[in-house]
């Protein structure tokens, strides 16, 4: 009896060992899980966006489609290790893969490039980096930077999820 006990505690030590060690990547990833759905969202200069967030690959990854302007754009957001990913499939044509800086605060996610598949050279034009600032789980706030030639512009939108 008393075995049996002790294996009934480890088994809680350890379920609950394992819940507190959710690394910070895979706690963000469940955040991107919980936006499933789609998004409206405008920049400063009133521009509009669409995103539709949906879960793919029996739920470990995340797939964002975004509509802006006149382009259309996939991100894959995904954990690998410890790390959180992103892959963005870019309508010029190259998909740069970036990692995440992630905010104590798990608010503030940074991607930033690590490298690229069919991306010509380092002065091609492509996603460099992209932030997410979480407000609320409606709202949250996404900036691009685009960098060509060795210059960057950026592209900001605050996000509200569509009713």
């Amino acid at each position: 009896m008393k075995s049996l006990r002790a294996a009934a505690i480890l088994i809680v030590v350890f379920s609950s060992t394992a819940l507190v060690a959710q690394s910070d990547a895979q706690r963000v990833l469940d955040r991107f899980k919980a936006m499933v759905g789609t998004w409206e969202g405008k920049s400063p200069k009133g521009q509009t966006s669409e995103v539709k967030y949906q879960l793919v690959a029996g739920g470990t990854a995340v797939m964002g489609e975004s509509h802006m302007i006149d382009d259309d754009m996939t991100s894959m957001f995904y954990v690998d290790g410890a790390r959180l990913m992103m892959t963005h499939f870019c309508p010029s044509g190259n998909q740069p893969r970036m990692q995440a800086t992630i905010s104590p605060d798990l608010k503030t996610v940074s991607f930033e490039f690590v490298d690229a598949t069919n991306l010509a050279g380092p002065q091609a034009g492509h996603m460099h980096r992209a932030v997410y600032v979480f407000s609320d789980a409606g709202h949250y706030s996404e900036e691009w930077t685009w960098k060509h030639e060795g210059k960057d512009a950026k592209f900001q939108y605050e996000m509200t999820r569509k009713r």
